[in-house]
């Protein structure tokens, strides 16, 4: 049987599921918690357990007014019931991921399921396995905050706007309620992003056609009014419970700084994530050219115009912006891996050997490149952090043996191939090597190094080292110290430990003077700050 023949299984929601569980498990649940954005939203979360305030989200004592609370109410469920049958205690972050999980999962679902009606069955089987492969939606997969559960409700809505540009009249009641409802969940998740994409969307088709019949469908007089039920009554709560101050902190800070400067350090020039998307893609890259090319050439057919729509002025609005992140560009990937699938399928719709030979050339290349970085990052990683290097060695022969059947990922058989050798290679690095990058993972050795019986009410203290990890590992009660004062609570017992780091750990022994107390050397490298740590827990004698 030819490997093509598995775009025509008979269960092809099934044979997805496991394509999904087969990529995104290694390393779900033994990965420690991330820095930083992974542990703010999972020590939000959790604090929700145990307030019992679910309108408020909080960091410790700090309020953060940064996105809305959807992203906390999926991951509360899970996380209460891990804790309730006394699973997740050696790594308790992986039910807080399970979201994340589910959302990319209902994208690559939806993706099949909406793509059938944009570029037929067996393209959209292939869209969903690229989608569920590429490297972004990976990593997305296995990090507990909103970008996946995010993909998951703009792809459905998506879908559907798709569904009632290429056939209003047939355009369902419950499904104009899915549109408005996924629209609602995506503002929940993370505000402006779902309603943005599809407002462009619909707007540049309206224009291009000159035609917008075809919103009617969407039965926006009631619609709307459902997709304000949804939202309205958190905002509502939230600007009561924090009297409006999360809109100024949200909208005039996170938000603006977003669209005016480099937020966080995160500035990049025009043009970035174009340029990421070889690597982010991979291992479908190499299907890019091709499709740029036939896109361009079927641009007036209804499906694959609004496939374009889809993309295009999210993706201007994206590259407009000064902040970026990898993952901001996600909500447009599954329109991407729909147009890849539809050229791979189509031959590229080349016009003579010459062109065709030159856009798999330049195909293979950008294949060959997102393999190239992956297997020098599994192999730079040990060497950066004095580790053997033979630790990298499984990443290095993975990638290599995926890249060889990426490079060729232009035509079915290279690009199904691509997809069902996914999973190794992602096995390799996020199962195997990860995990084992030990320096990189602080927090955990650090707990480990924490007096075994604290006292009642004695928080573990922290200075020059706040990670948000360290609050998720070692409690809520973590208190982030100045020199002076983490001496003095040590000192008094009011802490009962103190973690310093290096640059601090002379103030504090000057500070602490003869006294002695139990001391643990954590040597690392704090990747959030980008530079070697070593991390100092100082105790009461046992």
């Amino acid at each position: 049987m030819r490997i093509e023949a598995l775009l025509d299984t008979r269960r092809p929601r099934l044979l997805l599921t496991l394509l999904c569980l087969a990529l995104w498990t290694p390393g779900f649940f033994t990965l420690p918690p991330g820095d930083r954005d992974e542990s703010r939203f999972v020590q939000a979360s959790r604090q929700m357990i145990e307030t019992g305030d679910y309108v408020r989200i909080m960091n410790g004592t700090e309020p953060r007014n940064r996105k809305p609370i959807g992203i906390h109410w999926l991951q509360v469920p899970f996380a209460a019931a891990a804790q309730a049958a006394g699973l997740a205690t050696e790594n308790p972050v992986w039910p807080y991921r399970l979201p994340s999980a589910l959302g990319a999962w209902l994208a690559v679902l939806a993706c099949f399921g909406f793509g059938q009606h944009i570029v037929g069955r067996r393209a959209a089987m292939l869209a969903a396995a690229m989608l569920a492969a590429s490297v972004l939606v990976v990593t997305e997969a296995h990090i507990a905050k909103t970008d996946a559960a995010l993909l998951g409700a703009t792809t459905v809505a998506m879908g559907i706007l798709a569904r009632a540009y290429l056939d209003p009249r047939r355009l369902p009641p419950t499904l104009a309620a899915t549109f408005w409802l996924a629209i609602g969940a995506g503002v929940l998740l993370k505000g402006p992003i779902t309603p943005m994409v599809a407002g462009l969307t619909a707007l540049t088709l309206v224009v291009a056609d000159r035609r917008a019949i075809w919103l009617r469908g969407l039965r926006a007089a009631w619609g709307i009014p459902l997709m304000l039920l949804v939202v309205l009554p958190w905002f509502a709560a939230i600007g009561l419970a924090t009297n409006g101050q999360f809109f100024t902190d949200a909208v005039g800070g996170d938000l603006g700084r977003k669209l005016t400067s480099g937020d966080d350090a995160h500035w990049g020039p025009p043009g970035l994530h174009l340029v990421l998307l070889p690597l982010l893609l991979f291992p479908s890259a190499a299907a890019l050219p091709g499709a740029a090319v036939l896109a361009w050439r079927e641009r007036r057919t209804p499906a694959t115009r609004f496939l374009l729509a889809w993309i295009i002025p999210a993706w201007l609005v994206f590259e407009a912006a000064p902040t970026k992140l990898p993952h901001y560009t996600l909500p447009l990937y599954p329109a991407l891996c729909l147009l890849l699938a539809h050229a791979v399928l189509s031959g590229m719709g080349t016009r003579s050997a010459q062109a065709g030979a030159a856009l798999m050339a330049t195909g293979a290349a950008m294949a060959a490149a997102g393999a190239a970085l992956l297997a020098a990052a599994g192999m730079a990683a040990p060497l950066l952090l004095h580790l053997s290097p033979w630790l990298g060695a499984l990443p290095v022969i993975a990638a290599a043996l995926l890249g060889t059947t990426a490079i060729r990922a232009w035509a079915p058989r290279g690009a199904v191939a691509a997809v069902v050798l996914a999973p190794l290679a992602y096995a390799a690095v996020i199962g195997w090597e990860l995990p084992r990058l030990s320096p990189l993972w602080l927090s955990p050795r650090v707990v480990a190094a924490l007096p075994p019986a604290r006292p009642v009410g004695a928080p573990v203290g922290a200075v020059g080292f706040s990670e948000p990890s360290l609050m998720v590992l070692a409690g809520t009660d973590t208190r982030w110290l100045l020199a002076a004062d983490g001496a003095a609570a040590l000192r008094a017992g009011t802490v009962a430990a103190l973690v310093v780091a290096d640059r601090d750990l002379p103030a504090v022994l000057a500070l602490l003077g003869n006294e002695s107390y139990d001391r643990v050397d954590v040597p690392g490298y704090n990747y959030s700050r980008g530079r070697p740590v070593v991390l100092t827990v100082l105790s009461p004698h046992r």
